[in-house]
């Protein structure tokens, strides 16, 4: 059962939490904040409820006590009688995990605190996998083996499939296009007790606004305008299987919450229709956007954001994990030498060393454009550097000339690519967010290549 603490120094509701949540969770009141925060790093408790009413004190000096504890393993739930949006947004800003209006509604406030639960768990298990991850995998999973690599990263979005693959939980893809956000999502289905059902990839940026929800959910005979027959929906095809939303930051706000509904009460009606149809189907989705940021603009729903992304797996830019280009590399070689009947038998080393210092701003589908050229243009059995298009030739050598001379090819990458990110930091007046950005890569590695340059007094 799970164990929830609740800040309250409201008697009433106190009393109101305890009896009703009681049934269903082992419930905890306290009105001490000391013993709250005693009790939460003992680990007593699985959820924390805090109670912020603008009668006891400033919300300013509620949050303090919030921040008091926000860095324990604990999901922490917030009710409040403040409806203003800045509230809300600083609640999230600070890593509360949801938060509702006072006074609650009981069946939605049961509703959090099992998510929030699974959350937690969802998160635990995400910190043992990569902690695991340190030990070496010789081959990819039955499941991904359409996913090349066998660095760190890759192992751990390995890991993250095999467990979430049985699991009914809502997965958020993130990262880069080109990065292989779908390979992910057909990974963990192919993994999954659903394996043997259809999965349907949609590509939410792709149909009109027009004719989304008419393609999500289907439509009966005369719906609307020009409409001949029954149409099955995506929702309705995925069946018992794996329905994958691609680009769901592209949808509309409108759209945004009918599909919320549908996840929430896990049913749909076709449109001109009244009759619920079931939803069967587990629903993934990926983004390249920045949903975070989308919420606080007011581009995406707070509460879908959170219904889907109970669980995050972040893809690998391919500049961020140059270890398995090699093998990503060799991979496309073999594909396509085949597809285009023309034996390849491998690349040159100082090929190799072109494509190792590019900082391919289009992924890995931009390798492998690079190297279907590459087949084409090769005289031979084995693409040189002057099969390789002009443009990363010129751009790697840039690199390769601008670094320190001797020592091995990897340390002067590595030199340059430090040089680069201090020069972005800069550049940025010192707002590594923004340099990331400008350089198209993560924030955690634009952090790494900084402490290598051993830059720590760059202003965050």
């Amino acid at each position: 059962m799970i164990r929830l603490l609740i800040y309250s120094k409201d008697r009433k509701l106190q009393l109101l939490l305890s009896a009703t949540l009681g049934v269903d969770f082992h419930v905890a009141v306290e009105s001490s904040m000391e013993l709250v925060r005693r009790l939460t790093a003992q680990g007593e408790c699985d959820v924390v409820i805090l109670d912020f009413d603008a009668s006891y004190s400033s919300l300013e000096e509620q949050l303090e006590l919030f921040d008091e504890i926000r860095h324990l393993p604990v999901p922490i739930v917030v009710m409040t009688d403040d409806d203003r949006r800045s509230t809300a947004m600083e609640l999230v800003q600070r890593g509360v995990y949801d938060y509702f209006r006072k006074p609650p509604a009981l069946p939605e406030l049961k509703i959090i605190v099992r998510r929030a639960h699974e959350h937690a768990v969802l998160k635990r298990e995400l910190a043992n996998s990569q902690r695991d991850a340190q030990t070496p995998l010789v081959t990819t999973p039955a499941g991904c083996d359409q996913l090349i690599g066998l660095s760190a990263r890759s192992r751990v979005i390995y890991d993250l499939i095999h467990r979430v693959r049985n699991i009914n939980a809502h997965v958020l893809i993130t990262g880069a296009s080109g990065t292989g956000k779908e390979l992910i999502a057909r990974a963990i289905h192919n993994e999954s007790n659903r394996a043997a059902l259809p999965f349907v990839a949609v590509s939410c940026g792709a149909i009109p606004e027009t004719l989304i929800e008419a393609e999500l959910f289907g439509h009966e005979k005369g719906a609307f305008t020009g409409t001949a027959g029954v149409r099955t929906g995506y929702l309705e095809q995925a069946g018992g299987g794996t329905l994958f939303l691609d680009e769901i930051g592209e949808l509309s706000l409108s759209t945004q919450v009918k599909l919320l509904r549908v996840l929430q009460q896990r049913e749909f009606c076709r449109l001109g229709s009244s009759r619920p149809m079931p939803l069967r189907a587990r629903v993934l989705c990926a983004t390249h956007r920045d949903l975070t940021r989308m919420v606080e603009e007011g581009k995406f729903r707070q509460d879908l954001y959170f219904r889907i992304n109970v669980m995050t797996i972040q893809s690998a830019a391919l500049c961020d994990n140059l270890e398995d280009l090699p093998l990503l590399a060799k991979h496309f070689l073999e594909r396509y030498s085949k597809l285009y009947e023309k034996p390849m038998t491998g690349i040159e080393p100082n090929a190799m060393d072109l494509l190792l210092a590019y900082s391919w701003p289009g992924n890995v589908r931009e390798l492998e454009n690079v190297i279907q050229r590459a087949i084409i243009m090769a005289a031979g059995t084995r693409i040189g550097p002057e099969d390789l298009p002009d443009s990363l030739r010129q751009a790697s050598c840039f690199l390769l000339e601008d670094s320190e001379p001797g020592g091995s090819f990897e340390g002067q990458l590595r030199n340059y690519k430090v040089k680069l990110a201090t020069k972005a930091v800069e550049d940025a007046a010192g707002n590594k967010s923004v340099a990331a950005r400008n350089l198209n890569i993560s924030r955690a590695y634009l952090h790494r290549l900084i402490r290598e340059a051993g830059e720590e007094s760059v202003v965050n």
